[in-house]
């Protein structure tokens, strides 16, 4: 194993720790855009281009963008069930 490889797997591995002691949903979004951003740096580091692309696109920027969506949808429905909107 080469040295990009174990830094890149330390990252993976503090990454996901990361991740789990975040709290709050929106700083736990952002944890794990990192943390798929990491993780592509680990695919790129083991020789699989194609898969860290993949990455990017799902664990670096759609996941995180769907569970803001989802967090700011569900803080709306929760004012205008409490007649604040």
């Amino acid at each position: 194993m080469t040295a990009v490889q174990i830094t890149a797997l330390v990252a993976v591995a503090l990454g996901g720790t990361a991740v789990v002691l975040a709290r709050e949903p929106p700083k736990q979004a952002l944890v794990a855009s990192v943390y798929g951003f990491a993780l592509a740096v680990l695919f790129l580091a083991f020789q699989a281009p194609d898969v860290a692309l993949s990455q990017i696109v799902v664990g670096a920027v759609a996941l995180p963008a769907m569970i803001i969506y989802a967090l700011r949808k569900i803080i709306r429905r929760g004012e205008v069930n409490r007649g604040e909107r």
